[in-house]
C-alpha cells in the first residue's frame, strides 16, 4: 500500500517533502485555509508545520507604512522559518509566500533590484501556490489593515508580480469556497482520506 508520504515530491536531498503556500492579500481567509489543510494532511499521518504570517511579528512599520527595512526583515524571516520547517516536517504550509509579502513594498515604493533577486530565486522553492480570492473586506484584528481599497491594491499587485516572475499559481474559485481544500488535495495528488479506510471498507 502506498503511503501519503511516498506521494510527496522529492526535495533537493532526495527526501519526500512538500512545501506549498496560500497567496493573497490580507483578510481573505488564508490562515483558516492553512489550519484546515493541516488537519487534512495530519489525517494522512503526515508531519505538518504551518509557517505563520511573519509580518505580524515585524518590529518595523507594516501595512500602508511598510519600508524597505521592514520588508527585508519579513522576507528573510519567512525564508528562515520555511527552511527550519522543511528540515523537520513532511509538509510545510505557508500562510503567504515571499511573493505576496513583497507585494506590500512594491505597492508603496516599487520593485527593488536586490529584493527582486531574492524573491525570484526563492519563489521556485514552493511545490504549489494557491491564490485566494477576495470575498469580503478585511476586519480589524489588531494588526491587519482594514482599508478595502488597500486590500484590493495589494491583490492587484500580487497578480502583477505573478505575471512578472512567471509564477504558476492556481487560483481558487470564489464560487466554491467549501471546495477549496478538496481542490488543493487533488492538485497535490493526495487522497482525501487515509488508505487504511478503504481496507476497512473492503472488509465489511
Amino acid at each position: 500500500m502506498t503511503s501519503a508520504r511516498e506521494l510527496l515530491p522529492f526535495d533537493a536531498l532526495g527526501r519526500h517533502r512538500l512545501k506549498l503556500a496560500f497567496v493573497g492579500t490580507h483578510g481573505v481567509g488564508k490562515t483558516t485555509l492553512c489550519f484546515d489543510l493541516a488537519a487534512q494532511l495530519k489525517r494522512l499521518d503526515l508531519g505538518v508545520e504551518i509557517v505563520k504570517e511573519v509580518a505580524r511579528r515585524c518590529p518595523l512599520p507594516i501595512n500602508e507604512q511598510t519600508t524597505p527595512d521592514a520588508q527585508a526583515w519579513i522576507l528573510h524571516t519567512q525564508i528562515a522559518e520555511e527552511i527550519a520547517a522543511a528540515a523537520a516536517y513532511d509538509a510545510v504550509i505557508c500562510d503567504r509566500s515571499v511573493l505576496d509579502n513583497y507585494a506590500y513594498l512594491v505597492a508603496r515604493i516599487g520593485r527593488r533590484p536586490e529584493l527582486d533577486a531574492l524573491v525570484g530565486s526563492w519563489i521556485g522553492t514552493y511545490d504549489s501556490l494557491f491564490k485566494v480570492p477576495v470575498l469580503a473586506t478585511p476586519s480589524f484584528d489588531g494588526t491587519r489593515a482594514v482599508s478595502p481599497s488597500f486590500q484590493m491594491e495589494i491583490d492587484a499587485v500580487i497578480n502583477e508580480l505573478v505575471t512578472a516572475f512567471g509564477v504558476e499559481v492556481l487560483p481558487l474559485d470564489p464560487e466554491d469556497r467549501e471546495g477549496w481544500i478538496g481542490v488543493v488535495m487533488r492538485t497535490l495528488g493526495l487522497p482525501s482520506h487515509p488508505p487504511q479506510i478503504d481496507l476497512f471498507a473492503a472488509g465489511v
